[in-house]
Order: structure tokens, then C-alpha cells, then sequence
């Protein structure tokens, strides 16, 4: 036995030599194809430093505002540097629930939240009105139980929301590189209210609201921006045109009147303290139109508005559609006092 295991010893190396080999060169296959699925040039997940970093630095920061954020629980979202929605659904969605912060104006965020391919930033307390962890506790007695600290109901959140989309995951990225991807929505480094909107609004009218001076074509924000607030206003009506003149300076001074039709400045006069008189009408700037706060139709109230009727209820087809104007009894007559002196009412 020792004569025929002797030649063998070597066999047995070169079977264990080959599966070492074969392992080898699977792990190695395994190895590239797992370096094909995820290449070394893409980024890493956000890890949990990264996360508590950026809660620390984006709570509670001040922020300018470079875009128009509607009120309601639907806020904006960004992708890829494009927001939405835009256009007439963001129309509608100002039309029915109001606008919350516009261009210019200053917010602060009161929220982030890093979820698997979006980061959720609140601004302004966001949409919905949240409670303090000691408004829901309540003390119980013989009438029933009573809260502690009542919230208020009348409180109305006028803050909003915005989802920074990312995909498949949010990567690993610094303060800095988060602030350039929320660009379109946010400014953190502007110095004043009006650094920040000049960014919103074409260089001609940027330049021109620089230089103090009003296009035609321009909206009343730009306008305020450019002039301030007008000293004075008329409001009048030519044909079925209803326009607004606002009026800056006075003799013996350049006098400027801006009209408006709507929110679009139509024509602009000046009259020199020589006396001559400059009137500009043809379009100077182009603008997109914005979307504007108007009244909502009953198609577009939100759901469960309040109401009168009880659950059920039909409106009666035969009921009146507005109170028929019938003119007040006259008062009953009363003879005039003899001494002159006015009645005594009381008795």
C-alpha cells in the first residue's frame, strides 16, 4: 500500500492545485462583473455622517427665494435643475390655494428630511400646521378630557415644501455641492432682498431696475423695485379698459406716470421740467406670464370645503340664485314734536 499511495501524493496536489485556481479565476469574474454594475467613477450612497452634517447645516437657515412656491400639501419639485410643476398647472395650483413666498422674498427652512432618492426641504413651518409633543396630551375629568395646551385652530401654515430628486439614490455630496443643486429654488448667497431677485429677471430689465428706470412691458414687482412705492395712484377707466396711473416725483421735478393694465406696464410718460413730454407705448421687454392669485371656480375649491348643507343634502333646483332686490318698507311716520325738541324715544 505504501508502494501504490506513494505515486499518487502527487495527483492529489495538482486536483487540489486546479480547484484553487478555478476559484481564483470565479472570484475574479465575480470581481468584474460587480465593477461593471457599480464603475469606480459612481458616487458612493450619502452616509450617515453626511446626513446628520447636512440636517445641522440647512435647519433653520435663512434662505432667499428664486422662484414662486404655492401653498397646500403639493409643493415644487427639482430635478436635474428643472422644477415643477411650471406653466398653467403651477397656475392653478397658485389660483386655488394662494401663493406662499414669490421671487425675492426671505424664508427659512424649517425642515429636511433625506429619504432614499429625495431630499424633502419644509420652508416657513411648510404646508401643514404641525403640533407640539405637549398639545396631545390631555388631562381627563368628570366632563371629559381637556388638553393641556389648546392648539390654536385658526392658525392658517402658509409655508411650502420642495423635493430635490436625485437617481435611484442620494449620493455622497457636501454642503457646498447641495447648495448649486438647490440654485433654481434657493439663494444663500445673496446679501439683500433685492440682490436675490435682480437674479430672477432678465439682464434688461435687471439693468434697468439697477439704473431706476421703468420699461413697458415690465410687471408691478419689477416696477416697486425699480421706483418704490408710488406717492400716488389713479385709477381709471378708458372705454371697457380699466387702468392704473402710478405717479413719481413733482414739479418742480421730472414727473413719470406708469400705467398699468393688469399687472403689465402699457405705457410710461415723462414730463421734463423743460415741459416736454415723452411717452413711450411699444413693448420694451418680453416677459412669461406669471401666474396670478385669482379666485378660484368651484371646479377648483379644495376638497372638503365648508358648507351649510347637511350630509346629503341637495341644493333644491327650484332655489333662488340671489335675493330679489324688493326696496325697504319706509319708516313709519311720526308727528313732529310741538315744542320743537326731538321725541323722547326711550318713553
Amino acid at each position: 500500500m505504501k508502494g501504490w499511495l506513494g505515486p499518487m501524493k502527487p495527483c492529489w496536489h495538482y486536483v487540489c492545485l486546479i480547484f484553487i485556481l478555478l476559484g481564483m479565476a470565479g472570484a475574479n469574474a465575480s470581481d468584474q462583473e460587480a465593477g461593471a454594475a457599480h464603475p469606480a467613477s459612481s458616487p458612493s450612497h450619502i452616509s450617515k455622517e453626511t446626513r446628520l452634517a447636512l440636517i445641522r447645516t440647512f435647519d433653520s437657515e435663512l434662505v432667499y427665494i428664486r422662484t414662486l412656491f404655492p401653498m397646500g400639501k403639493k409643493g415644487l419639485t427639482l430635478k436635474d435643475g428643472v422644477v415643477s410643476p411650471s406653466g398653467p398647472e403651477l397656475q392653478a395650483m397658485i389660483a386655488t390655494w394662494g401663493p406662499s413666498v414669490k421671487p425675492g422674498d426671505q424664508a427659512r427652512i424649517s425642515a429636511i428630511d433625506i429619504k432614499s432618492d429625495r431630499i424633502h426641504f419644509e420652508i416657513n413651518g411648510g404646508p401643514v400646521k404641525k403640533q407640539k409633543w405637549y398639545q396631545h396630551i390631555q388631562v381627563g375629568g368628570a366632563s371629559g378630557s381637556v388638553p393641556v395646551a389648546p392648539s390654536d385652530a385658526n392658525a392658517n401654515p402658509r409655508g411650502s415644501s420642495v423635493d430635490l430628486v436625485f437617481d435611484h439614490y442620494v449620493p455622497e455630496l457636501n454642503p457646498q455641492e447641495l447648495k448649486q443643486l438647490l440654485r433654481p429654488v434657493f439663494d444663500f448667497d445673496a446679501k439683500s432682498a433685492v440682490e436675490a431677485y435682480l437674479e430672477t429677471v432678465p439682464p434688461k430689465a435687471r439693468d434697468a431696475i439697477k439704473s431706476h428706470q421703468v420699461l413697458v412691458g415690465m410687471n408691478r414687482e419689477m416696477v416697486m423695485y425699480a421706483k418704490g412705492r408710488p406717492p400716488k395712484k389713479i385709477r381709471e377707466k378708458d372705454g371697457e379698459t380699466e387702468y392704473e396711473d402710478w405717479i413719481y416725483g413733482e414739479p418742480p421735478q421730472d414727473v413719470d406716470f406708469v400705467r398699468f393694465v393688469g399687472d403689465e406696464v402699457v405705457r410710461v410718460e415723462t414730463m421734463k421740467v423743460s415741459g416736454e413730454k415723452m411717452v413711450r407705448t411699444e413693448k420694451e421687454i418680453d416677459l412669461k406670464p406669471q401666474p396670478s392669485v385669482a379666485k378660484a371656480s368651484d371646479s377648483e375649491r379644495p376638497p372638503n370645503a365648508p358648507t351649510l348643507r347637511r350630509p346629503g343634502e341637495e341644493l333644491p333646483s327650484d332655489a333662488p340664485s340671489s335675493l330679489p332686490n324688493k326696496p325697504l318698507p319706509p319708516p313709519p311716520a311720526s308727528d313732529p314734536p310741538s315744542n320743537g325738541n326731538p321725541p323722547n324715544l326711550l318713553g
